[in-house]
């Protein structure tokens, strides 16, 4: 398969899954993809084998925290091994092959002998936090990530140089043995991945001594992501070729950036808009005034007017996030917020006091529209 999936997702279960659960969901899955089942699915194969790595990986307490934590970038190579875990414990195939007919392994074949071609490399996936601005307008981060790569040594064959690769003698270069087994219910054949070359049809007779014949080492890479301005929660990036290294002959996987916004201690965000308080005094709104509005580029000049009520919001054009993969940007939207003093001291008092007087009922028309209702309502 091209890449890995998710493990959970190939069990079908959620993360919070328990072991019962995990074994109860690979039980039901094994069932229906094994490839004695699906003769006629070319790809049956790979998928009983997917799924037998998700259990292998997250039926094991250590590889899964890690595979939780890191994602398949977390998972080394030879956490898991087909070969080794149809052999022993449950899932293996004579374990699978008990579920269909209590013991008798070898339902038919698997399609024919075909050796397994030079697979892609995995993809990886990384969380990056980023913040608000850089979100806004764009920029770049450097990260490093644990991955497979091809070794340099060996050039990925898994020889150690000056010696050579030989065809299995065991499948002939095919990756597969079939075996026939006369039962009481009739001939059965089944095909299973060569144990000697582990289905790649060739074995290293000298192992490289940096990569010991995998081909592939463990090494952390520094990458550069640059983030387009105007990313959010959720954004995912995708970088080409930046996974793990595939097998010989195969392109790497890709690597795909998840990005998290951290959130703004000023601003909120709805779309590609952005919203502010901004903090005025009574006397402010009352008389207006010019005052600082705070943005993403740093603080401009803004006329409010006189008479402006609290909660009052005004626009600023332009002013907000840049719109991804287009043109422009958003707006920024301002909410005045009218401070009302908690204390006076005696001149503003007398000042306000003075004000009533001269107001009189028109300190809150508003107020006096209502009392003049609940009068009329009355009849007083």
């Amino acid at each position: 398969m091209a890449s890995k999936r998710d493990y959970y997702e190939v069990l079908g279960v959620g993360r919070d899954a328990d072991e019962a659960e995990i074994k109860k969901a690979y039980r039901r899955l094994a069932r229906k993809l094994h490839p004695d089942v699906n003769k006629d699915d070319p790809q049956a194969e790979e998928k009983f084998k997917e799924l037998s790595e998700a259990y292998e990986i997250l039926s094991d307490p250590d590889k899964r925290a890690r595979y939780d934590q890191y994602g398949h970038a977390g998972i080394n190579e030879n956490d898991f091994n087909f070969e080794d875990f149809a052999r022993g414990g449950f899932g293996g195939l004579d374990d699978i092959f008990d579920m269909f007919f209590g013991g008798f392994s070898g339902f038919g074949g698997m399609g024919g002998s075909r050796r397994r071609g030079p697979q892609q490399g995995s993809d990886l996936q990384y969380r990056l936090e980023i913040s608000f601005e850089k979100a806004a307008f764009g920029g770049s981060e450097v990260i490093t990530i644990p991955r497979t790569e091809s070794c340099n040594t060996c050039n990925g064959s898994g020889a150690k140089p000056g010696t050579e690769v030989k065809t299995c003698p065991d499948c002939q270069g095919s990756g597969q043995i079939r075996i026939s087994q006369q039962t009481p219910f009739g001939h059965f054949t089944q095909t299973r991945i060569c144990n000697r070359c582990a289905g790649e049809g060739k074995i290293v007779i000298t192992p490289c001594t940096t990569c010991h014949g995998s081909g592939k080492v463990r090494k952390e890479r520094k990458i550069t992501v640059n983030i387009p301005a105007g990313v959010e929660t959720g954004t995912r990036l995708r970088m080409a070729g930046e996974g793990e290294a595939g097998d010989p002959g195969a392109p790497n996987g890709d690597l795909y950036i998840l990005l998290q916004v951290k959130p703004h201690e000023i601003f909120t965000r709805r779309g590609d808009d952005i919203y502010c308080e901004v903090p005025i005094s009574f006397v402010q709104a009352a008389l207006g005034d010019e005052i600082e509005v705070p943005t993403l580029e740093g603080k401009v000049k803004f006329q409010i007017p006189e008479g402006t009520q609290p909660g009052t919001s005004f626009r600023l054009k332009n002013k907000g996030i840049a719109h991804l993969n287009g043109y422009g940007r958003g707006d920024e939207f301002v909410t005045v917020k009218v401070v009302i003093p908690r204390k006076l001291n005696a001149k503003q008092k007398e000042l306000l006091l003075e004000f009533a007087e001269v107001s009189g009922d028109e300190i809150n028309p508003e107020q006096k529209s209502w009392l003049k209702k609940v009068r009329d309502a009355l009849g007083v």
